[in-house]
């Protein structure tokens, strides 16, 4: 599936939906010179993309979140700077969103800029208490394409146990990731996995396997 210029990541909170998207803007670009990533997470104060924005930009990669850029004090607004990249073609554009519905709500900001020129990813975890079957998830999904008016387009299985994950916990996360997608009519576009865990994943699995590292966790909390 050829992927759109922009990527919105959604999912619930706890899923590793910031970390998927940080290690994703750092994959685009190495094939992109000009990628951004709008950090549009302004519920969770905890593990934000926009907490590692010095690694992001060594790789060139232009990040965006709070218009008051004071690291002690969270504040609910993203800079009018993000709507440079998604008004300028030549950029890939990442749009990492809050953890809930009510997370969704300032994509509408955006509508007018997306149209057809997106792609809303939702990142599954299925270890988590609020996404482990397939009603719980189908009742999210909607509720984030109702509230931002915005379809999705894939899932991507972010099944995991931070260090801990084995193959069978993203084996038994693909199972549920493809009961939704057959629900949602979406396909699945990853499975991501750690580096010790990718080699033991069957080659034949529904989904690009897509290797992880771990840049929002500290080495005490894994």
């Amino acid at each position: 599936m050829e992927k759109k210029r922009i990527t919105i990541i959604v999912g619930h909170y706890g899923t590793g939906k910031s970390e998927f998207s940080v290690n994703y803007a750092i994959n685009e670009s190495k094939e992109h010179n000009r990628v951004a990533l709008i950090d549009l997470d302004n519920l969770n104060m905890y593990f934000r993309s926009r907490e590692v924005r010095e690694l992001l930009e060594k790789h060139g990669i232009r990040v965006i979140g709070s218009q008051i850029e004071t690291p002690a004090v969270d504040v609910p607004t993203v800079s009018a700077e993000a709507y440079a990249p998604l008004q300028d073609e030549s950029y890939r554009l990442l749009i990492d969103v809050g953890g809930n519905m009510q997370g969704a709500r300032p994509l509408r900001l955006y509508t007018e800029y997306l149209t057809d020129n997106y792609d809303m990813y939702y990142v599954l975890n299925a270890n988590r208490p609020e996404t482990q079957n397939l009603e719980q998830n189908l009742q999210f999904i909607n509720e984030i394409e109702g509230m931002s008016g915005l379809k999705l387009s894939g899932i991507v299985n972010n099944t995991h146990l931070l260090k801990s994950t084995s193959p069978e916990d993203v084996i038994r996360g693909n199972k549920l990731a493809l009961e939704v997608a057959e629900k949602k009519g979406v396909p699945i576009i990853y499975n991501t996995a750690i580096s010790s865990v990718v080699d033991g994943l069957p080659k034949d699995i529904k989904g690009e396997i897509f290797p992880m590292e771990l840049f929002l966790r500290k080495d005490w909390m894994s």
